[in-house]
């Protein structure tokens, strides 16, 4: 049984990402509007970083099951390597925020 979620999640989270860097190079655009599926840039990141979250969750639990003897070792290791994705495809979003940020501090007023 195979989750999918934190793939999609990062799969999401890179076409926004996408997105908002194309939106970024347009001046005009409001980046904390709503997006086009319904939510703001903030509401985005809080849904990605809750399903890191979520997805922690099951791997603990089926790290228990697999203790107890409930989970086999592929379903074992395929949630925490989703879950290690997630949380990679997520620090990686929090690198190039923070980088955008230094870069335009350093930027001349």
């Amino acid at each position: 049984m195979a989750v999918n979620t934190p793939f999609n999640a990062a799969t999401n989270a890179y076409n926004t990402a996408s997105r908002l860097i194309s939106q970024a190079a347009r001046p005009e655009t409001d980046l904390t509007a709503k997006t086009d599926a319904g939510g703001s840039f903030a509401d985005m990141l809080a849904q990605n970083v809750q399903g890191v979250v979520d997805q922690g969750k099951v791997a603990d639990r089926m790290a228990l099951d697999m203790v107890s003897g409930k989970a086999n070792v592929v379903d074992m290791v395929t949630a925490l390597s989703e879950t290690e994705m997630a949380i990679e495809s997520m620090v990686t979003i929090r690198d190039r925020v923070i980088s955008a940020y230094e870069e335009i501090m350093r930027m001349p007023i």
